[in-house]
């Protein structure tokens, strides 16, 4: 009776499925340098995952905790240095008498002084990031 309701012609859905097929575990390492590949100019999530065998949902995931502060990119071999420059003082004292250190990012002044609450500035940061 229910012999009807099924096409018996031999004819279906295969999925052939490649790659490997085992769980695998990355490194810190591993994780970091395919996020940093993500944030690249012009890269797009899903191409990165692609090619790295992964879910795009799983590479959001290694995004989201590298932003939270969970997952360090790897230590990039030409690192750039910004100038500093000193205004209207003296010295050097006077600038870390009045707020320490002064950073421009995006167009948002974040100013630091010996008394600044490292898990604020950690978050400002994040935030200032996130938003860039």
């Amino acid at each position: 009776m229910v012999d009807h309701m099924f096409n018996h012609s031999g004819v279906g859905r295969m999925d052939i499925r490649t790659g490997v097929g085992r769980r695998r575990r990355w490194t810190a390492e591993q994780k970091g340098l395919i996020v940093a590949e993500s944030f690249a100019p012009g890269a797009s999530v899903s191409d990165v995952a692609r090619r790295h065998e992964i879910s795009p949902q799983h590479l959001f995931q290694w995004r989201t905790a590298a932003k939270a502060g969970r997952l360090a990119f790897p230590v990039d071999d030409e690192a750039m240095f910004a100038p500093i420059v000193l205004e209207n003082c003296t010295s050097a004292a006077a600038v870390s008498d009045s707020f320490g250190l002064e950073v421009e990012i995006a167009g948002a002044v974040v100013r630091v002084n010996s008394g600044t609450d490292l898990r604020l500035l950690a978050a400002v940061v994040r935030a200032l990031k996130a938003a860039a």
